[in-house]
């Protein structure tokens, strides 16, 4: 058969370093683990046990495009989420349901075994943390066993997908399974997620997906009935402190507590340890969210010898969100005389502060949006009428613009002040709100409240009754706000 004789000959090529052919599918492949086998040792010496001097050598990554920072010795040039991901499943903090000891994901995992899935969770809570344990399992434990790819559906199309599944058959032939880790799954609608149910069933590609957002509502249920479905939690402030700890590590910072006693040296930096509990409580279960506000505040006290307290970060983080005053300052200190002269049932200088705001050309609906929230906040259920003419006055404020909407105004204000007041629904909505800020990561909503539309849901216990059948979560069962 000299055609494919000659068919075989043009689709070779020669590898630069080892100098033997390989079919041009495979040649940039196997250049690249060419190029890592020689770039660390000689075939003789990788033969040899590591020794503890060799072990950093054989955890480095295997990537095909290395950052400088990841080769040098600079890692500032690294995201803090990059330096303390972890690379191996026992590294892995939280998602105990899924990921502790004795659950099959994590066995499958020690054994090098990585099965279709979907992950579904917040944003921060360890997705991407379990694709680089993944990662790791193929790039550097089962090298010969596993292709690792990592896509992302917001930033890629099918035909990405397609290319690599094509040659996900060619390497099946040749012993090794190709993983693709897909991100942001849902961003492929449902039509475009059957270009995986193909090399999945065919075994010729393992899928590992990662979703924020509902797979009931946003995935395909060919995909869900081919994938293990994992569902990732809010992490704990608990957990959320021990990976801000690594981190401070990772970071060259020393963790004190406000009680110990010691000398600070002058060349070290330190952090309190109530500072980092207070960024693991306010991060709201978002371990990326916590560690990007670590970073900023590191880089704020970056010089040698600072100590960092709680107050610091605090105040720090605090001074990052503030909202900047585009309008001036009297344009607020004007709208708040006016609420609070409605709320202290003074008709007379609410007319005043009203009618300044007028003559100084303020929008009518600016004024009309705080009339509704006055009507609500002061009045409430002591007269809802007020809502209600609230609401209708800005509706004509709309309709008639100005000079003609200023009457109307005035009379809404002017019936506001005279009204009775009862502020009973905004106490208990601070109230509520101060529960929820100092609680720091928020009780599961428990399942018999949760509605149920899939069956998938369904499966998973939503809206199935429990020995507790109250309305609020069950540690919060004797909370009063009223």
């Amino acid at each position: 058969m000299p055609a494919t004789t000659m068919s075989d000959k043009t689709e070779t090529s020669e590898c630069p370093i080892c100098t033997k052919s390989f079919p041009v599918t495979e040649i940039e492949a196997h250049a690249n683990k060419c190029i890592f086998l020689t770039s660390e040792s000689s075939p003789a010496k990788r033969k040899r046990s590591v020794s503890p001097s060799d072990s950093t050598h054989s955890h480095r990554r295997h990537d095909r495009k290395k950052s400088p920072a990841l080769n040098g010795s600079d890692p500032s040039n690294i995201p803090l989420t990059k330096q303390v991901i972890p690379k191996k499943i026992e590294e892995f903090v939280g998602q105990q349901h899924v990921l502790g000891e004795t659950t099959m994901l994590y066995s499958l995992l020690k054994q090098g075994e990585i099965p279709n899935m979907i992950i579904w969770g917040p944003p921060g809570s360890g997705k991407t943390s379990l694709a680089s344990i993944i990662k790791n399992i193929c790039k550097v434990d089962h090298p010969d066993k596993y292709i690792y790819h990592a896509l992302n559906a917001a930033q890629c199309g099918v035909k990405e997908f397609q290319t690599i599944a094509t040659q996900a058959t060619a390497d099946l032939k040749n012993g090794k399974k190709t993983v693709i880790f897909m991100d942001e799954i849902q961003k492929f609608n449902k039509k475009q997620q059957d270009v995986f149910l193909g090399p999945i069933e065919q075994g010729e590609v393992i899928l590992v997906g990662a979703t924020t957002e509902n797979p009931s509502f946003h995935l395909n249920r060919a995909l869900l009935s081919r994938c293990r479905l994992i569902v990732f939690e809010n992490l704990s402030s608990t957990d959320v402190d021990k990976i801000l700890k690594k981190a401070a590590e990772v970071m060259g910072i020393e963790v004190f507590s406000k009680g110990d006693k010691k000398e600070f040296q002058e060349n070290c930096t330190y952090i309190e340890e109530a500072a980092l509990e207070w960024l693991g409580d306010e991060c709201k279960g978002d371990a990326r969210k916590a560690l990007n506000n670590l970073e900023i505040i590191q880089k704020c006290f970056s010089h040698e010898g600072k100590v960092i307290t709680y107050y610091d970060v605090k105040e720090g983080v605090k001074k990052s969100h503030l909202v900047y005053d585009r309008k001036g300052e009297e344009h607020y200190n004007l709208i708040s005389a006016l609420h609070k002269s409605i709320r202290g049932s003074d008709p007379d200088a609410t007319i005043y502060w009203l009618t300044r705001m007028i003559m100084g050309g303020e929008d009518p609906l600016f004024i009309a949006r705080r009339l509704i929230r006055a009507a609500s906040e002061d009045i409430g259920e002591a007269d809802p009428q007020a809502l209600q003419l609230a609401v209708s006055t800005m509706h004509g404020c709309q309709l008639l613009g100005m000079p003609e909407s200023d009457v109307l105004l005035a009379q809404c204000a002017t019936y506001l002040a005279k009204a009775k007041k009862s502020r009973k629904i905004d106490a208990a909505l601070g109230k509520a709100k101060t529960c929820i800020a100092e609680q720091g990561t928020q009780p599961i909503v428990p399942m018999h409240l949760r509605n149920a539309p899939t069956k998938l849901m369904k499966e998973l216990g939503y809206g199935k009754p429990g020995d507790y059948t109250g309305f609020m979560p069950e540690q919060l069962k004797d909370l009063k706000f009223f």
